[in-house]
């Protein structure tokens, strides 16, 4: 009779073994799901991070194109090729290290901000996708804050003598 109790108590025990075993894998799948949200979220806050750097970069560029413009009238580049070797003088200057990718899209390419007297006065990125961060922009930022979309996320130079203050 004892021989008859075994094979049921093996066959309960490994019942229990196979329902600890999905416990696990559902649990495991959990945390997984979690840690794949805070790494996504994590690499949003970097991309948002990265295009605040470079599109503060191109607008610096810019700036600095404008302000070396030889001559009392002033020009903004017409091309991005412009802000990388700036052939009016006789030894090209430049003005932005790189080209950059639009760290959101993460593919060439800039929406242009045109100056009224032509050329690229700024840039914006292409995305249509919602920022992670919409609000507690401060300073040289504080442009940034309530936009629905990263394609609002302007960079534009605005020489001194239009807006009244330092524009760098």
């Amino acid at each position: 009779m004892r021989s008859g109790r075994q094979p049921q108590n093996a066959a309960a025990q490994a019942g229990f073994v196979l329902i600890g075993m999905f416990m696990l894998i559902m649990l495991s799948g959990l945390v997984m799901a979690q840690a794949a949200m805070r790494w996504q979220t994590q690499v949003l806050r970097e991309r948002e991070q990265e295009l605040i750097r470079v599109g503060i970069a191109y607008r610096n560029a810019i700036g600095r194109y404008y302000n070396q413009t030889p001559g009392v009238v002033k020009t903004f580049p017409r091309s991005f090729e412009a802000l990388l070797k700036d052939e009016r003088f006789a030894t090209p200057r430049q003005h932005l290290r790189k080209a950059y990718l639009d760290p959101i899209t993460q593919r060439e390419g800039w929406g242009i901000v045109e100056a009224p007297s032509g050329g690229i006065m700024g840039i914006y990125s292409l995305s249509d996708k919602p920022p992670f961060k919409t609000k507690g922009y401060h300073g040289e930022l504080e442009h940034l804050n309530n936009k629905r979309y990263y394609g609002e996320w302007y960079f534009v130079y605005v020489p001194q003598e239009i807006s009244g203050r330092n524009p760098l």
